[in-house]
């Protein structure tokens, strides 16, 4: 009986635990440099992550300026011709989307792209989470 209860808890929190780990669904593309200066930190040079994985936030996700060194775990998850890679990358908000409209969710870095597409001048839809 003892261990009955176990394994109904354990599969009660991993099946909790895979509702929480879905994010939310956007688009992303990618830009291309002169990256500075940005809305977060000007022309500061160090706030860009090591590893080159960062992105512009669109309005919908800046939250006047707050989402500024926020971290998300994002993956590609459709587009057309198949542009997905199959892994997740972790990414830092360094500035506010310039393009007015903004094309999508989240602009990514072209390192950080790359990683996650196989296409370079796509928009594709990917999970993101805040982490």
């Amino acid at each position: 009986m003892r261990f009955s209860k176990t394994i109904f808890i354990v599969g009660v929190w991993v099946c909790f635990e895979s509702i929480l780990a879905a994010g939310d669904v956007g688009t992303a593309t990618s830009y291309d440099p002169p990256y500075l200066p940005t809305r977060c930190r000007g022309y500061s040079e160090d706030q860009f992550p090591e590893g080159g994985y960062f992105v512009a936030a669109s309005e919908a996700i800046w939250d006047n300026g707050a989402a500024c060194g926020r971290k998300y775990r994002l993956r590609c998850i459709s587009g057309l011709k198949r542009p997905c890679k199959d892994h997740a990358i972790v990414v830092q908000v360094v500035d506010l989307c310039r393009g007015n409209p903004c094309p999508s969710t989240l602009v990514l870095s072209d390192k950080a792209f790359s990683a996650i597409s196989n296409l370079p001048a796509a928009k594709i839809n990917v999970e993101f989470v805040q982490i």
